[in-house]
């Protein structure tokens, strides 16, 4: 049968060879044995099924839970010559009935089904009259209330089996399985464990990584527009933020669709079939899209918010690079989707299910929080104890230098002892930063000696070190309805100096000497707003704030609100000015970042608030023909910011009174310093012009020459 098998792979399928795992799974089959076979998504597990249903005499059941893959799979059959059909909601009774009436005449070689049609007693008396000699499970972790898509409907299949009058072979399927998935399989379909198929979870066409600490939205924007005739899709947690990036995006020029359960089913399926048809090259969707589709060309998958579990991302990512082309998976991660989850969870019915879903939580956020390899982190949740480093991840390719945090970790490791272990993360945090916090006060945790340790660290740095030291299982997470931390051993031995902790920085932190050219220039700068500000220079940003930026080059509003010193009212009063200062630097010195257009992007707004909408309150002032500094000084704001508001509104297509902004005796001397210096720099043409005439006109004029041309 097996000679027959490999015949029949080269005439239906065109390929001269199976793939690692699909001869040992189809052998298994055939001679009788129930089976599970566990393969990555796109390592070919249809084919496991497919190809015994040809060798195999009579119509092959196969379950599936997914209406748009039946189709899909039945197309693809046809068109290889094979009979097949489908029998799911999507028919009129009509024709579920008609296909019902060729099955029992034998006319197809595999039948698909969805799981709730298990439910009909009708339906069963009519399987009983069809000679079934295997039942083909897809998906199925559903069977598995660990799984992370259980569905109750998959409960029936093992009673389908036992009532069919020739008792069929079952082989079950599943691309993410963990071993207590895999047990449960087992168990519920009657498998000896022993005819288990793993060929391994790893993907070794995908690149995996986390990106923590940067503006998602701008992320997502230059990650796509690198890659613009490329396929991928974009994951959300949430309807409303799938609908906020689709129209961004499309307000962007990109080519996007959308998908979720909010949408009408004729919208959703329009969409569907515009990304898989190339129409657009972005899907923007839920984890309700994806299941069952099979476009192959996908290249990357970015998670815009964390996933639910380990197993919803596994599969998510997968879907790309199914071609067995290099693709990349990126989880954009904010400590703010951990509780957009935690409350997605608390919504279930199945409250026996919340305890062990945050758990699955947990250890999604450990994986966004490990040092490393990305890869090894997914294999071992996945059950798979010897790996090694991938060397493709972006914690096997980062080239950052590991620093010692022992000392963090038992200063943390003290306090969750001193505080009894019976509180969490952000209690933790709040204690070891000396906040004054109405709790902390009131349970008297100030009083503790751990109190104020790390008071020169923000919270959200300590709770980043938690996080982190949680992935290390150094720290112990106690879940239920206010989960909870505790030190384990593993952690004791930390604190008892018996083992070292090492973590990469965000930033490797390096002294930046006096002498930095862009120190100077910031420095000047500070004086200048300082004196208009008539404050100190310091009371702007100390000399630190200073330092950090040099270090870090923060390009955007979400990068700003990363340096020292810095907080949301100093981005906004302040920001603009440095930011631009720092973009107009990184210009002229390739060497300390890449060269960017002499006409920068916009400075992008801060993801937690509309700080960058302040540009339109600039834009009604200028409407009103105000000067510059007439309305930095309505706004109480620096002029230097006031100009990058105009830019900005410049760049997004508003009419602006150029006449405003740059004084008339000046456009000659503009018009030769671009003729001769050319459009590339800024630089070049400041040097040619007289000292009154400033970086921001000098935009401004690009701007409006440029347009005069087009």
């Amino acid at each position: 049968m097996l000679q027959k098998a490999h015949e029949l792979l080269q005439n239906h399928f065109g390929y001269s060879s199976f793939r690692l795992g699909q001869e040992q799974a189809i052998t298994s089959v055939l001679e009788g044995n129930n089976t599970v076979c566990v393969m990555p998504t796109g390592g070919g597990k249809s084919i496991v099924y497919q190809i015994p249903a040809l060798v195999l005499p009579g119509t092959t059941i196969v379950i599936s839970p997914l209406i748009s893959l039946m189709k899909d799979q039945v197309d693809t059959l046809t068109q290889l010559g094979i009979p097949a059909t489908y029998i799911n909601s999507s028919l009129t009774a009509g024709e579920a009935a008609a296909r019902m009436d060729d099955a029992r005449n034998g006319k197809y070689k595999l039948l698909y089904i969805a799981p709730e049609r298990l439910g009909s007693w009708e339906f069963i008396d009519d399987l009983q009259n069809m000679e079934i000699p295997l039942i083909a499970v897809d998906e199925a972790h559903c069977i598995s209330q660990w799984g992370h898509d259980f569905r109750p409907s998959y409960l029936q299949i093992s009673g389908l089996a036992d009532r069919l009058p020739r008792k069929p072979i079952v082989l079950a399927l599943t691309a993410t399985a963990t071993p207590k998935v895999r047990e449960d399989i087992c168990a519920s379909l009657k498998i000896n464990p022993e005819n288990t198929v793993i060929t391994g979870f790893e993907r070794s066409n995908l690149s995996f990584s986390v990106v923590k600490g940067q503006d998602r939205q701008a992320y997502l924007r230059d990650f796509i527009k690198k890659n613009e005739k490329e396929a991928g899709i974009i994951y959300a947690a949430t309807r409303k933020i799938v609908d906020q990036l689709y129209e961004s995006l499309q307000k962007e020029g990109f080519s996007a669709a959308r998908y979720h359960a909010g949408m009408k089913d004729e919208d959703r399926n329009g969409e569907q079939e515009r990304f898989l048809q190339d129409e657009a090259t972005v899907m923007v969707a839920t984890s309700a899209f994806g299941m069952g589709i099979d476009k192959s060309n996908i290249r990357y998958v970015l998670h815009f918010q964390l996933p639910k579990n380990m197993e919803s991302y596994y599969q998510e990512a997968g879907r790309a690079g199914r071609d067995g082309l290099d693709s990349e998976c990126v989880v954009l991660y904010s400590s703010q989707d951990v509780q957009v989850q935690r409350f997605l969870i608390d919504q279930s019915a199945d409250r026996e299910r919340i305890a062990p879903e945050l758990e699955k939580l947990q250890q999604m956020v450990g994986y966004c929080h490990t040092e490393e390899c990305l890869q090894s982190y997914i294999l071992h949740y996945f059950g798979e104890t010897e790996t090694v480093a991938c060397g493709r991840c972006g914690n096997c390719t980062d080239s950052r230098e590991t620093q010692d945090v022992t000392k963090d970790a038992q200063m943390v490791l003290s306090c969750i002892i001193r505080m009894g272990q019976k509180y969490g993360k952000a209690m933790t945090a709040n204690v070891l930063t000396g906040s004054r916090n109405k709790k902390v006060l009131e349970f008297r945790l100030d009083k503790l000696p751990t109190y104020g340790l790390m008071k020169d660290r923000n919270a959200k740095q300590v709770n980043d070190l938690i996080e982190f030291l949680i992935s290390q299982e150094l720290i112990g997470v106690e879940h239920g309805t206010y989960p909870t931390i505790y030190v384990p051993e593993k952690g004791k031995d930390v604190l008892l100096g018996k083992m070292e902790v090492f973590r990469k920085e965000a930033v490797q932190i390096k002294q930046v000497s006096n002498d930095d050219p862009l120190f100077e220039e910031l420095r000047e700068l500070r004086r200048n707003v300082a004196a208009a500000e008539k404050v100190p220079p310091f009371v702007i940003f100390s000399d630190s704030s200073l330092k950090d930026m040099c270090l870090k080059l923060p390009l955007t509003d979400a990068e700003f609100l990363n340096v020292a010193g810095v907080g949301e009212h100093k981005l906004q009063k302040y920001g603009a000015p440095f930011i631009q200062r720092i973009i107009q630097f990184c210009e002229e010195n390739p060497e300390r970042q890449p060269v960017m257009n002499a006409v920068a992007e916009p400075v992008r707004k801060p993801a937690k608030k509309a700080v960058g909408d302040s540009h339109l309150e600039t834009y009604k002032l200028h409407q009103e023909k105000l000067s510059v500094s007439a309305i930095a000084s309505k706004r109480e704001l620096v002029e230097s910011t006031v100009e990058n508001h105009l830019i900005q509104c410049i760049q997004q297509g508003m009419e602006v009174d150029y006449d405003l902004l740059i004084p008339a005796q000046y456009i000659d001397d503009l018009e030769r310093a671009v003729a001769e210096a050319g459009r590339d720099k800024l630089k070049p043409i400041k040097e040619l012009l007289p000292d009154k005439v400033s970086y921001f006109m000098i935009k401004a004029f690009l701007y409006m020459s440029k347009k005069k041309v087009h």
